[in-house]
């Protein structure tokens, strides 16, 4: 059963079901060229049959892997940049206690390193690591991705000094290529355990690898439900391509023709705090898949209700070239009524014996009615709460989606030439060997 349901009826004002419905030749080529694997970047479309291809043996085996590092660390490191960290945070960020840090339990604490390059994070990170057992991964195709691996030269030293070489190595998971690459010679060599991240499935649609599904194993997330959830959405995605049934293909279209009539940026709204980095894994989805060519939807993020004491004034009366798509969850995992208050002062009775959420979904409603009269184009999709299974399903109409919409952009949708720009520069910057001709060059407009 799909739990997903796009509404687009506030966004017909702006657009009509015509220009939505333009899109069905192109959708339909596009979704035939992803299922077949015979579009641009059909190298990096792993991902398409994925959730199907995953045995529970497989499952299992990361699940047992989970366990044993679950029993050797208060503290779990996650060691990744981008894709490699972003989605599994995501789903770990959405499941467990807003207040973890300060919850007892079985499971390690998930924290994460090598997605910045602050030596103050770092510092207090090794702080922290000082007086707790920890165990990490380490996530990198190559291994030579600067800010991991900085990062995990850092921890490893750390790692031998506080245990020793031989049981560090039993702490350390390598994810990473399965036959090349300074991580997978490095993790031949100390004895590590390796998972791989496979060669036609890109770093920001990992999550179902080991990439993601290591992590989330960790924290206590059933694994299994989370893929069961994206295998559904796997299947029901081969059943049709019509925009007017198929979630993935209206949510592709209907962006495109809010593009296609000015609408340049999109702002992804979340009413819970716990979907911060489900936003954050989406933008980085969207953003490094469609940014190409001097074209592509901007992909921005907000959490309401938040960020209506900050961002809502711009989005109500600023430039009219932005949309809205809200993350809505239906239900709460936990219910807390409002209380009476025999002298009012707040003038909040009228609000008793409703829940927290009811005012939260009330005030969801009336910002999206404001947002339109402000003429900001809403578009709603909801799930009914957040569990694995939810969120799996949820992974792959992202991810499908946005391979539809690249193709409907005529971008390839799974390359990201221009990350490599800032690293050449940095690299000449710091006089890495091999880039000394640049060195001189950017030395020389500085």
């Amino acid at each position: 059963m799909i739990n997903i349901k796009l509404n687009i009826d506030r966004a017909l004002n702006f657009i009509t079901k015509d220009q939505i419905q333009a899109f069905q030749n192109t959708i339909d080529e596009s979704h035939q060229k992803l299922l077949n694997k015979t579009g641009k970047g059909n190298d990096f479309l792993g991902w398409v049959d994925l959730p199907s291809s995953i045995t529970s043996t497989f499952l299992d085996e990361i699940k047992a892997d989970a366990d044993r590092m679950a029993k050797k660390a208060d503290i779990f490191v996650v060691i990744g940049i981008g894709g490699s960290y972003l989605g599994a945070r995501a789903v770990i960020e959405s499941l467990q206690h807003q207040f973890s840090a300060f919850v007892k339990s079985d499971r390690p604490k998930i924290v994460y390193a090598g997605h910045n390059i602050s030596e103050d994070y770092m510092a207090d990170l090794l702080d922290i690591l000082d007086h707790h057992d920890y165990a990490l991964s380490v996530i990198s195709k190559s291994g030579t991705t600067t800010e991991p691996a900085l990062a995990f030269r850092i921890l490893k030293n750390h790692l031998e000094a506080k245990y020793g070489k031989d049981e560090a190595a039993g702490r350390i998971i390598a994810i990473t290529d399965k036959s090349r690459g300074a991580l997978k010679t490095l993790a031949d060599k100390e004895g590590y355990k390796t998972y791989v991240v496979p060669d036609d499935v890109g770093g920001r649609y990992s999550v179902l690898t080991p990439v993601g599904l290591l992590p989330i194993a960790v924290a206590g997330f059933d694994i299994h439900k989370l893929v069961a959830g994206a295998v559904e959405m796997e299947t029901f995605n081969h059943s049709t391509t019509s925009i007017n049934d198929n979630p993935m293909a209206l949510y592709a279209a209907t962006r495109n023709a809010l593009y296609q009539a000015g609408k340049t940026t999109e702002i992804m709204v979340n009413y819970l705090p716990s979907l911060y980095f489900f936003t954050e894994w989406w933008k980085q989805l969207y953003g490094e898949s469609e940014g190409k060519e001097n074209k592509g939807i901007f992909p921005a993020g907000v959490s309401n209700t938040t960020d209506l004491h900050s961002m809502g004034q711009y989005i109500q009366e600023g430039l009219r070239n932005i949309f809205e798509t809200v993350l809505s969850v239906e239900k709460g995992k936990r219910n807390i009524p409002i209380p009476m208050d025999n002298t009012d002062l707040d003038g909040l009775n009228y609000l008793k014996g409703k829940t927290i959420t009811d005012v939260n979904h009330q005030a969801q409603l009336g910002t999206a009615l404001a947002h339109v009269d402000g003429h900001v184009p809403n578009l709603q999709i909801s799930i009914p709460e957040l569990s694995e299974q939810n969120l799996g399903q949820l992974i792959y109409f992202y991810e499908f989606a946005c391979g539809l919409s690249g193709y409907i952009l005529d971008v390839n949708p799974f390359d990201q030439p221009g990350v490599e720009a800032y690293k050449k520069n940095m690299f000449a910057l710091l006089g890495k060997p091999g880039f000394e001709e640049a060195t001189r060059t950017i030395q020389a407009r500085l």
